[in-house]
């Protein structure tokens, strides 16, 4: 789930970890009925958790939403569909829990013998965790109402709630979590091609454009690479809802709320008020344009003591044609247009404004991007 900086600013702190379904770097009253898809009541499901969640950060109202298209698992079906939770079954670990492979029918979403069938990301949430609650629960309401409406969200199939356990189910996405193929060296991860990040970063911005554009607009709040898995295809899903929140309401510009996040990413008003806004999305997409530009993670204490914000230290090279050169990934080894990643980088440096009224809204990131990309045909320059 999404990484916690800590009620105030003076307490952030560096979030190293992935935290998404798909492969990465490494409750009271049970609910037993097979099969059975998603109908239980908001007032049964919040008055068995028997506690409150502060600043309304777990869904819109307190409590679970109906969600007509999510199967309630039991415990007992999703240990059988991970093998019993293995320890070889494990493809992703985090604060949060673990996330492990499984297997169910792909009609019924009923336990299958390993290797047969539907492949499954199943989250394990650590048990007694009040922080873990509220996001398992914002994830439920959000994903689970969202991800089947777009193809650039990773899609909830389900959850299980028994006792103490907190479980999430999700498609599994092949090739994992986008930080991954561009951070990480090795066979497993051959350098991205300027064209593939293009397409990532476009069924990205749809994605966030949607989220934004929604009846009520939502805010993912923790928009970051290593929350955006890629399928067999390159096609990016935005995934981690656990700090989602509704945009403002009623004329107003923001909301007010704690600040979480995760460091490197979150845009400097939030980390400085804890006020919100829609375009905060934006300036964490920004982040993950630098970082599909350059190579480099947003935060990183191994380089050079001026050199650990990447933000602080990428943005200069943006503005200067010749001086962005010294700035992309060296794994592109020159193969992209220089037009296209001034382009790109002019957009990244309107995303990364101190002002969030500065910035674009993600549709008119979007449209960017896809102009950017449209060049590409016309383009005499060498492409891969």
């Amino acid at each position: 789930m999404g990484n916690c900086f800590g009620s105030q600013a003076t307490s952030l702190c560096p979030a190293t970890r992935p935290s998404s379904p798909g492969p990465t770097s490494k409750t009271s009253s049970s609910i037993t009925t097979t099969g059975k898809l998603s109908s239980i009541s908001s007032s049964t499901f919040w008055q068995s958790t028997g506690s409150s969640v502060s600043d309304g950060e777990a869904s819109p109202e307190g409590r679970i939403l109906e969600a007509p298209n999510l199967r309630i698992f039991t415990f007992a079906e999703l240990k059988r569909a991970t093998r019993n939770f293995k320890p070889e079954t494990v493809i992703g670990e985090g604060g949060f829990g673990r996330v492990y492979k499984g297997w169910v029918d792909d009609k019924t979403l009923n336990p299958a013998k390993s290797g047969m069938g539907m492949v499954v990301a199943v989250k394990k949430m650590i048990p007694e965790s009040l922080q873990g609650l509220e996001q398992w629960q914002s994830e439920v309401n959000f994903l689970g109402r969202l991800s089947h409406q777009h193809p650039n969200l990773v899609k909830l199939l389900g959850y299980c709630w028994e006792d103490k356990e907190l479980l999430l189910v999700y498609e599994f996405v092949a090739r994992g979590i986008l930080a991954n193929h561009l951070f990480r060296r090795g066979a497993a991860f051959e350098p991205l091609s300027w064209s593939l990040r293009l397409k990532i970063a476009i069924g990205a911005a749809r994605g966030l454009a949607f989220l934004h554009t929604s009846e009520r607009k939502l805010i993912h709040r923790d928009f970051k690479a290593s929350n955006i898995l890629l399928d067999s295809n390159y096609n990016p899903k935005i995934a981690d809802f656990g700090l989602a929140k509704h945009g403002p309401s009623c004329g107003e510009s923001h909301v007010t709320t704690r600040v979480m996040g995760t460091y490197g990413y979150a845009a400097p008003e939030y980390v400085a008020t804890g006020h919100l806004y829609v375009k905060s999305d934006v300036y964490g997409f920004g982040v993950v344009l630098l970082e599909m530009l350059s190579g480099q993670r947003a935060y990183d204490r191994s380089r050079p003591s001026k050199q650990h914000n990447l933000v602080d230290w990428g943005t200069p090279y943006l503005a200067d044609r010749r001086r962005l050169a010294r700035l992309m990934d060296p794994r592109l080894e020159g193969r992209y247009p220089s037009k296209g990643a001034f382009q790109a980088a002019q957009l990244t440096l309107k995303c990364l404004a101190g002002d969030p009224k500065s910035r674009p809204s993600m549709k008119e990131v979007l449209e960017t991007l896809e102009q950017i990309e449209a060049m590409k045909g016309r383009s005499r320059e060498s492409q891969v």
